[in-house]
């Protein structure tokens, strides 16, 4: 399978279910929303997140080639496997035409690594 490792830190944060949208949270190059009875999750851009926002920051992505069939199986599998092998976790967002790997920022060149052993090919 074919991954790019993207240039973009990423901010995962976590807000109140009942909070409104923030407009930081939609101006960068890549984003992503989720909205449970629980939580208001956003992936943004690491330097659009306000510093008193509930955020994990400096993950990085890996993104999948596609677009892919919304058929698809055992993609996350194939690339989950390694990076838990390398005790590396990883936090997945999918969008209909691909995948997104999410891993800490000071895993990634060791999540690359991984992931090229286990026959996929990383670039940049």
């Amino acid at each position: 399978m074919k991954l790019t490792l993207l240039d973009l830190p990423l901010a995962i944060c976590r807000l109140d279910p009942a909070a409104a949208l923030p407009a930081w949270a939609t101006g960068g190059a890549f984003w992503s929303i989720t909205k449970t009875p629980e939580e208001l999750s956003i992936i943004c851009g690491d330097a659009q997140v306000p510093e008193d926002v509930h955020a994990g920051r400096d993950w990085r992505a890996f993104e999948v080639a596609g677009p892919m069939d919304l058929g698809s199986t055992g993609v996350l599998a194939s690339i989950a496997g390694p990076l838990a092998a390398a005790g590396i976790s990883l936090f997945a967002v999918s969008t209909f035409d691909t995948d997104y790997i999410l891993v800490r920022g000071e895993r990634a060149v060791e999540a690359a690594a991984a992931l090229r052993a286990a026959g996929h090919e990383v670039g940049r």
